[in-house]
């Protein structure tokens, strides 16, 4: 299996427990130190924990939200990941947020997340 092979199982792997809203497996997946930036996080960055946090958030904000993946690729340190994460809020309005993630893997694990997301989008689920 190539280091591409191996950077793509990573995140096939993450998505999968992303979409399951597994919160051991998403941190099982990040390294121990990993950086977790968003491009509408107030902070810019943050930790494993609050990043569990924000996807059990999701969830319930989108009780059927997935992630519909558009495009994977490999990079040279890890891949970059297109996706459009989907849900439907409790009052049936549907939610589409595109998104672009890059992500460095190092040893099997996500060290660095870079998302990149309208936040005009994230703004319809904090009413």
């Amino acid at each position: 299996m190539s280091q591409a092979d191996d950077f793509l199982a990573v995140a096939k792997r993450f998505l999968e427990a992303l979409n399951n809203n597994d919160g051991d497996a998403v941190r099982e997946i990040y390294g121990p130190e990993a950086r977790i930036w968003h491009s509408f996080h107030p902070d810019g960055y943050q930790s494993i924990d609050e990043n569990v946090k924000t996807l059990n958030w999701m969830h319930r904000k989108l009780p059927k939200l997935h992630y519909d993946l558009l495009r994977l690729e490999a990079l040279a340190d890890g891949y970059l990941q297109q996706h459009v994460l989907r849900g439907e809020m409790e009052d049936g309005t549907e939610v589409a947020l595109h998104a672009c993630a890059i992500c460095t893997v190092e040893s099997g694990r996500i060290t660095r997340l870079e998302e990149y997301l309208d936040p005009s989008q994230v703004s319809a689920l904090q009413r």
